[in-house]
């Protein structure tokens, strides 16, 4: 028989300095995504449009995804893009989960962020406000080596700054069976949630059998379409924030969360 799972917005049944810290009420939609470096807007708008995100972080590391790069786009020519990488060392090869990813060089990655980004996008009237979000960046690299604090800030930092005041819980704090879908249901089930996210790609694999044992809705996530969007799946959001104006991206993004509670 196998052990029941606890929910995490039930009375914990250990100390509080052993347990995730709990909200004051469980969220309605949950979405469950990587820590991604400065990810892109496609990325932002699904997590934006959710109660919660759990943050990935005990999955295989994958060099070939967002996890330890982003790529930038010029700010008036965006088909010129060039990759921004944090190389990256795994401690135990391949089966390295997310969490334990290190930088390999914390200081060449620090400088190479700070001048990639400064080097791109400083002519915007609105760089200001972005390179308050790098220098926030660049002073984790004093305290850490762990590639997911770098990136896991990143991307809160960009949801803070477009006004998103949810939930966020590292999935290395949640119990989960495996199974690609089985995990994902628990781990929404254990925050809560009666709704996951779920966005295009995910669509194609997942399973809803175990989400549907455990009441939870599968929304499938859809971002808009127009000029903001072009490029939205490929670059990091700092070129349509910086580009559009923070206010625009704010407007194309309030109504995401509107829409998928359904309100």
């Amino acid at each position: 028989m196998s052990t029941p799972l606890t929910n995490v917005w039930s009375t914990p049944a250990s100390p509080p300095a052993s347990s995730p810290p709990e909200p004051a009420e469980p969220p309605g939609i949950c979405a469950i995504h990587q820590p991604n470096l400065l990810p892109r807007l496609t990325t932002l708008a699904k997590i934006y449009a959710a109660d919660c995100w759990i943050v990935l972080d005990d999955v295989q590391f994958n060099r070939r995804d967002y996890q330890h790069r982003t790529r930038l786009a010029r700010l008036h020519d965006p088909g010129r893009q060039q990759w921004l990488s944090l190389a990256t060392t795994l401690p135990i090869g391949r089966a390295t989960v997310i969490r334990h990813a290190r930088l390999a060089d914390p200081g060449r990655c620090r400088r190479r962020l700070r001048q990639m980004t400064h080097d791109y996008y400083r002519t915007s009237p609105a760089w200001d406000v972005m390179q308050h979000l790098i220098n926030g960046l660049d002073s984790l690299f004093d305290s850490t080596d762990l590639l997911t604090e770098i990136t896991e800030a990143s991307t809160l930092d960009m949801l803070r700054l477009l006004g998103w005041n949810g939930t966020v819980i590292r999935s290395c704090q949640l119990p989960a069976r495996s199974g690609r879908s089985q995990r994902l249901a628990d781990l929404a089930a254990q925050v809560g949630a009666t709704t996951y996210l779920c966005g295009t790609g995910g669509m194609r694999y997942l399973d809803p059998a175990p989400f549907q044992k455990v009441s939870i809705v599968v929304l499938p996530f859809r971002h808009p379409d127009g000029p903001i969007w072009k490029y939205a799946d490929r670059i990091t959001s700092m070129w349509p924030i910086l580009r559009w104006g923070l206010q625009a991206i704010k407007e194309e993004l309030n109504p995401l969360s509107v829409r998928a509670s359904g309100r």
